[in-house]
């Protein structure tokens, strides 16, 4: 134990509360917002670091780790506090899964055991990533990298089919048959016929901490879906994805019994395949720890028997999408507001060419670009907002990812389109939409006390919403 460590009060005793419901729940969402120091081994944490979970009563908590180190704690070699956001050490066993995946793209193929020595881990322990985070054994991955290289070349080049066979790491013309028939259903010739077919599919299943209230997060989405993009089924949530300019389509359908949902995706490039099932993660909020969330709801003066047991925060595909959304749902139902996205979809949207999520409708949200250089035209909406949305959009070309300062400086976007883009696109989980009118009634006829209900404030909104249903 270092006696020389310092003991005083680093954070007010408002943020103490909500930090240390927060470590408790080892939300990835809260990394980065705070840092955990324990007084017993003079070292400091980031809130998501896997060890055994300190008493209460010897942590103290920091806002920022050089202050951490001022006042004597060593940084955590597990989770490395010390290191810059975002950064290979910062983000760990997901910057090996993303190298990984680079290396298992390289054509000519490597072997497994020749990967896992340049990454500086075992073949057991690379298999054990990949399966956990994409679904897929290494070997897997090469097999369908290879196809999707091997497929888009019979599509789209006039090449033989014995250079293609080489070009894609195969030996023969029999071995890039005999891929192409188990991945695709078809064959090379087949394939070459027909400009647009379907993408091998990828499987998995990910698991949530139960209870998991899918009735509500099934109808949150279902009101929201935009027509052509996504669909909700009794069980199933489906939509077109952008990766990279190219179009994906993932479906995940909830499994009470595993506690999970049987994920399944078509993506043009395997190298997104860990982001895009990290996206599917938040956007079902798959990270929540429901007990917790329930005891702040309670703490913020909400009867029990009001509650919806295993309530989620359903998020959107990205942090663009959910502004678009608020933007033309400004002053509108969300019937109007999901009509006006639809639009955008079908006018400005690349239109997708696998299965369709409904008859002749497949289209993918639009990206930044394609918003910024519409005069929008076809928006049934005043003037004013579509010049919002369009300068919105300009600030996220070219992959930009604005400050919330400059967010909010678009005339005509306020502090609920903010509020609204932080809760459902950056999956914040601690915005109470006090500015939201729904959310003003219901706290009249239920009052609350918001902040007693932080670190999960989003999800008294959400429950607030919920009461307003009936």
């Amino acid at each position: 134990m270092n006696t020389d460590i310092k003991d005083s009060a680093h954070v007010d005793n408002e943020h103490r509360e909500t930090y240390a419901k927060a470590r408790v729940s080892r939300d990835a969402r809260f990394d980065g917002r705070f840092f955990v120091a324990v007084k017993t081994t003079g070292i400091f944490c980031r809130p998501i670091c896997p060890a055994k979970l300190p008493d209460e009563k010897n942590v103290a908590y920091y806002n920022h780790a050089a202050k951490a180190m001022s006042d004597g704690f060593r940084p955590c070699l597990r989770c490395r506090p010390d290191s810059a956001p975002s950064s290979f050490a910062w983000l760990g066993v997901g910057t090996t899964v993303t190298r990984a995946l680079t290396l298992l793209s390289d054509i000519p193929v490597q072997s497994i055991s020749t990967i896992s020595s340049r990454l500086g881990i075992s073949e057991r322990h690379l298999n054990k990533l990949m399966v956990s985070h994409t679904g897929l054994s290494p070997k897997q991955y090469q097999d369908l990298q290879r196809v999707l290289f091997a497929k888009q070349l019979l599509q789209q080049s006039t090449m033989k089919l014995t250079d293609i066979a080489f070009s894609a790491g195969y030996a023969s013309t029999r071995q890039l048959q005999r891929a192409v028939q188990t991945y695709c259903k078809k064959t090379p010739t087949e394939l070459r016929s027909k400009r647009h077919t379907a993408l091998p599919e990828i499987s998995l299943r990910l698991h949530f901490r139960p209870p998991y209230h899918w009735q509500q997060v099934r109808e949150f989405l279902a009101l929201r879906a935009i027509r052509g993009v996504e669909k909700v089924s009794e069980d199933t949530y489906c939509r077109y994805i952008s990766v990279k300019g190219e179009l994906g389509f993932i479906s995940a359908t909830f499994n009470e019994s595993a506690n999970g949902f049987d994920v399944k995706m078509r993506l043009p490039n395997l190298a997104y395949v860990y982001k895009t099932v990290e996206q599917i993660k938040q956007l079902l909020d798959l990270h929540a720890a429901p007990e917790l969330i329930e005891k702040s709801l309670l703490a913020a003066g909400l009867p029990d028997n009001l509650l919806t047991k295993g309530l989620r925060l359903p998020g959107t595909w990205t942090v663009f999408e959910s502004g678009c959304r608020a933007i033309v749902g400004q002053q509108v139902s969300v019937k109007a507001a999901i009509n006006q996205a639809g639009l955008l979809a079908q006018h400005l949207g690349a239109v997708g060419t696998e299965e369709p999520v409904e008859q002749n409708q497949r289209y993918c949200f639009p990206e930044p670009e394609a918003v910024a250089n519409s005069e929008l035209t076809f928006l049934r909406m005043p003037n004013a907002r579509k010049l919002a949305l369009r300068d919105f959009a300009a600030l996220f070309c070219n992959g930009n990812q604005p400050t919330h300062d400059e967010i909010l400086s678009i005339k005509g976007v306020g502090q609920w389109t903010l509020d609204y883009l932080k809760m459902r696109g950056e999956r914040n989980p601690d915005v109470y939409l006090s500015g939201d009118l729904i959310v003003r009634k219901m706290a009249e006829k239920y009052p609350v006390l918001p902040q007693k209900a932080a670190p999960w404030q989003s999800y008294l909104t959400l429950q607030l919403w919920q009461l307003s249903n009936g």
